[in-house]
């Protein structure tokens, strides 16, 4: 499974907008390109910082989508009244769903660079370590772990029932990370939270 992540700067004003592009426009197109399996919002209404990620059930399907997927990421970007900051092409290496996501739903991410001899110390790591963490903290829903090989990049994500239980995480997630990235000896570019503003996925339990 591959992965595309646009990050987006939107005028906060705007966000509801851009959702009701997403179910209208994009979700109306996407199910007829090729090897889409997947695409969902996450959104910071205060910054208006928002991340588009559409799956792909391989890397063929990945490449081929892009011409057609552009101009659908144009016209979300037009409706965000907003600008393509970076465009991020990963391997899914995991995914588990714990349980639905929920309509109150938000994501805690974070970005990591290691060796890329390392991914695979990161992902089974990812499997046997902080997975099993995670499902004993009150209001986890599911996680994912994207890899780029070449350069070593990575990045987690985590899924939490409500702006609370996220909240009510932060402690115990920081712990799980320190210790997850002194083993994987690896470096936290960046952690952020948002809001899950959409998601619709039908990626296969990646674990």
């Amino acid at each position: 499974m591959y992965a595309r992540s646009s990050t987006i700067a939107a005028q906060p004003s705007s966000i509801d907008s851009g959702i009701a592009y997403l179910r209208k426009e994009v979700m109306t197109n996407l199910p007829g390109v090729d090897g889409w399996v997947g695409l969902s919002l996450m959104m910071n209404r205060a910054t208006g910082r928002c991340i588009a990620t559409t799956a792909w059930e391989s890397e063929d399907a990945l490449q081929s989508s892009r011409p057609r997927v552009q101009s659908l990421r144009d016209g979300l970007v037009q409706a965000l009244n907003g600008q393509t900051e970076k465009i991020d092409e990963w391997e899914v290496a995991v995914m588990h769903r714990d349980h639905l996501a929920g309509a109150r739903a938000c994501t805690r991410c974070t970005w990591l660079q290691v060796d890329p001899a390392g991914i695979d110390t990161m992902i089974d790591t990812f499997k046997t370590s902080l997975l099993p963490e995670f499902e004993k903290i009150e209001g986890f829903r599911s996680a994912s772990l994207f890899v780029d090989r070449a350069t070593g990049r990575a990045v987690g994500s985590t899924v939490w029932s409500s702006i609370e239980e996220l909240e009510n995480s932060r402690e115990q997630a920081d712990r799980i990370r320190a210790a997850a990235t002194r083993r994987m000896d690896a470096e936290v570019l960046e952690v952020a939270e948002f809001r899950l503003g959409f998601a619709h996925l039908r990626v296969p339990e990646l674990v």
